[in-house]
């Protein structure tokens, strides 16, 4: 191959054409199902990576730039999230965009991204993102599922320990010079019963901390899953509400779960127990937590995500932002946080690594294993001695008769290896070919472009 093609990215009507080196990987990607190889492999990489634009809001964690940069991509990086008219101009250009819980990328937002290729959730969430219309689009979405499980669970620990203790109010008032040594009401919290709604990474971490300070643990789920330790699932949800000093949220963002923690439920729970919410901020009816803890119903609460939250830091969490804030803020015994129950230096790195090399991984070689709207397709690497190879990153419309049309087009090559999957209205076909000369692939690129059902083609060589 003579002249190397330079990276553009397109969709639907424009399509992403990349050019690859071929110098060896050495590198890792955990989140790959790619079959190893015994052969070292070409690194599947665009052959100018400087054209490649990534943006990175809300304080992305050093050690995503750093792969970044490694790269040798473009990058802007911003410590907070940008108001959406400034979203909407920074976005046109980019092919990938880093963000965290605050940045909404909507479809209003998303419809004037034409070069994007991938979006990155340095967090657990992505209800922020409008996956679906983002999959129509050809784009993907990778978060972080997993990686600050233990930074939450430990937080809910030490949620329950103050709680029980009262240590909140103890310390806001020794602040202001009140000396109030008291034992009323206070209480270890061995031997005394947690329950779990939501038994996933975070759920099941806690439990285990949890019995390790003696605690019971009961937990309720969608799904049956195993307990670990001598935890007990219960079936319903009103068992452990009626069972539990402590309850503990850990559920995501769903319909199902909107305001499913309201009166009803407050009521079922015992009196003098507790809430924590470390979840959504969307799962708990705050005015019904409010009555449950002025009626004395609940003894304490930890609040750390809510229904709409400050864009950065600052003066913002006010009645303005919601109208109960003021109301909140005077009951006694409740631990107010701002949304930190993954911010711990060793969370957001392990997150900045994740995602990181997700994002690379999908721009460099197509796999989109871990993407949360998309369907998961990867391929081990091409070998270094196979000259003249490319693959063939085809996104398209789940319709029948397109493989068909594809494979009619790359016939006149050897298909080395080839993977499809679908998801939903999109597929995605991954395919390795050999004996292509530098006149084949503009050649390909058009037929591929041309056809009747594309969402988005990349050639990769």
């Amino acid at each position: 191959m003579s002249q190397p093609i330079s990276f553009l990215t397109q969709s639907l009507e424009k399509t992403t054409l990349t050019a690859v080196s071929a110098s060896p990987n050495n590198s890792y990607n955990a989140r790959s199902l790619s079959i190893p190889s015994l052969k070292p492999t070409k690194t599947l990489k665009p052959f100018s990576t400087g054209d490649v634009k990534i943006l990175l809001l809300e304080n992305v964690n050093q050690t995503a730039i750093n792969i970044f940069e490694k790269q040798g991509y473009q990058i802007e990086f911003h410590k907070t999230s940008l108001p959406e008219d400034e979203l909407i101009e920074k976005i046109k250009d980019v092919h990938a965009i880093g963000i965290r819980s605050k940045t909404k990328l909507t479809k209003n937002v998303l419809k004037h991204a034409k070069n994007l290729v991938v979006i990155g959730c340095f967090c657990i969430g992505t209800n922020q993102v409008d996956l679906e219309y983002a999959a129509d689009q050809g784009v993907a979405v990778f978060n972080s599922p997993f990686s600050n499980s233990r930074s939450v669970a430990e937080m809910t620990i030490a949620e329950i320990i103050t709680l029980s203790r009262q240590m909140g109010d103890r310390s806001i008032e020794l602040h202001q010079g009140i000396w109030n040594k008291v034992s009323a009401k206070c209480w270890e919290i061995r031997g005394k019963t947690l329950g779990i709604i939501g038994y996933g990474h975070i759920g099941s971490q806690l439990s285990v901390l949890a019995e390790a300070f003696g605690m019971n643990v009961l937990y309720y789920d969608v799904l049956m899953i195993m307990a670990l330790g001598t935890a007990k699932q219960v079936s319903t949800l009103e068992e452990l509400l009626n069972k539990s000093d402590f309850v503990s949220l850990h559920v995501p963002e769903t319909p199902d779960t909107k305001l499913m923690f309201g009166t009803p439920q407050f009521a079922a729970m015992k009196d003098g127990s507790y809430l924590i919410n470390n979840s959504r901020g969307s799962v708990v009816e705050i005015p019904a937590l409010i009555d449950a803890l002025k009626l004395g119903k609940l003894a304490g609460a930890a609040i750390d995500v809510y229904p709409q939250e400050p864009a950065k830091n600052g003066p913002f969490f006010n009645n303005e932002l919601n109208s109960w804030t003021s109301e909140l803020q005077s009951l006694k015994n409740i631990i107010l946080t701002p949304h930190i129950g993954g911010s711990t230096e060793e969370a957001q790195s392990a997150i900045g690594i994740e995602v990181g090399s997700a994002l690379t991984s999908y721009i460099n070689e197509g796999t989109s294993t871990g993407a949360v709207n998309f369907p998961e397709v990867a391929l081990r690497g091409l070998d270094l001695d196979q000259d003249n190879a490319v693959r063939v990153l085809y996104i398209h419309q789940n319709v029948p008769g397109v493989l068909k049309t594809v494979n009619n087009i790359l016939s006149d090559h050897n298909i080395e290896k080839q993977f499809s999957d679908s998801r939903g209205d999109v597929a995605y076909l991954m395919a390795d070919i050999s004996g292509v000369t530098s006149e084949d692939i503009k050649s390909l690129y058009e037929e591929l472009n041309a056809t009747q059902y594309k969402i988005a083609v990349r050639l990769l060589y």
